[in-house]
């Protein structure tokens, strides 16, 4: 029989464990970079966003806050407040890792899958990998970047935009 764990019964039995998922998505335009896990990726197309839109720093940071309840990146950096026009998003990563810290959590693990049809990632990957460990406190070996297409299929198919998928486990200190 499987059993179910609410977070207060996590609590009792001191497993000091959380896990939370994070998704984002921006469409694709001329005239803007595309940056990705702090990586600028040579395209014609770049993200649509009020910050450097890098969406998968944006479903990282998403996981991370859903770890501890704590909403979305949208509460603490919304994009109506132009403190935040073309802010790097590895620096708002910065931000949320600063305050799982204040709540003595840090991060275990990240994994995310960046969908779209172009341009091919595998060459950028390493890279990303690298630029978000260093953010969060990590070692590479516990973040991974995963990239694939949805075969021709929906918004992304048509090359619209690029989505992102992460989840994120973290641990109380």
């Amino acid at each position: 029989m499987m059993r179910l764990f609410s977070c207060k019964t996590i609590l009792k039995h001191k497993i000091m464990i959380r896990f939370g998922l994070g998704n984002d998505a921006h469409r694709l335009v001329p005239d803007r970079k595309l940056i990705l896990g702090g990586v600028e990726i040579p395209h014609e197309l770049g993200l649509l966003g009020h910050s450097d839109a890098d969406v998968l720093a944006h479903a990282i940071s998403d996981a991370l806050l859903g770890a501890l309840a704590l909403g979305d990146i949208g509460k603490y950096f919304p994009d109506t407040d132009p403190k935040w026009k073309g802010a790097d998003s590895l620096k708002l990563l910065g931000a949320v890792v600063d305050m799982l810290k204040e709540r003595c959590w840090s991060v275990v693990n990240i994994d995310a899958t960046v969908l779209c049809e172009r341009p091919k990632l595998a060459p950028h990957i390493v890279k990303m990998r690298e630029n978000i460990a260093a953010v969060v406190g990590v070692d590479v070996d516990c973040i991974s970047v995963k990239a694939t297409t949805v075969e021709g299929m929906g918004a992304i198919g048509r090359k619209e935009g690029i989505s992102v998928m992460a989840i994120a486990a973290i641990e109380k200190k």
